[in-house]
């Protein structure tokens, strides 16, 4: 049985990174992990491809747009 994890980020190119030096790092050579990280960004629209979003409730710091977030999802769950 393999692992497949999908991973949503601003930075695909970070990984596999520290995973790859871990318990996943051999599991991922052995072929019974697969990690692929999908650019939420890409699914984002507009001039400037912004995907923040203000936090739920308000307050401080930035939150990812639902929107963006939930298209990278199902790119990640239909493998492309």
């Amino acid at each position: 049985m393999s692992f497949r994890a999908t991973i949503l980020t601003l930075y695909p190119e970070m990984f596999p990174g520290h995973l790859g030096l871990s318990l996943v790092g051999r599991a991922l050579e052995r072929g019974d992990a697969e990690i692929e990280a999908v650019n939420i960004r890409d699914h984002a629209t507009g001039r400037h491809r912004n995907v923040d979003d203000t936090p739920a409730g308000g307050g401080a710091g930035d939150g990812i747009e639902a929107r963006c977030a939930g298209a990278g999802h199902r790119c990640g769950q239909s493998g492309g």
